[in-house]
């Protein structure tokens, strides 16, 4: 399937997203394959989807992470 390849191409990327246009483009990037995944997860209930689909959101968690950034502290 392609989409699985894409995944984990995805997911086997370097995480260096240096802008903060590059790391909303990846946020968006993963949370399409996630749905897409699911998708044909609802289809088929294969493990091996569920499991590509748990790495990449947290991949996303990670990345949406750096996106909030440091809370403010007063």
């Amino acid at each position: 399937m392609k989409l699985i390849e894409k995944a984990l191409e995805f997911e086997n990327r370097k995480f260096s997203f240096p802008t903060t246009s590059d790391r909303i483009l990846a946020s968006r990037e993963v949370k399409d394959l996630i749905l897409s995944l699911n998708e044909v997860y609802k289809e088929t209930k294969d493990a091996e989807i569920m499991d590509i689909m748990k790495r990449l959101t947290v991949i996303k968690q990670r990345i949406e992470k750096r996106l909030k950034g440091k809370p403010l502290t007063s």
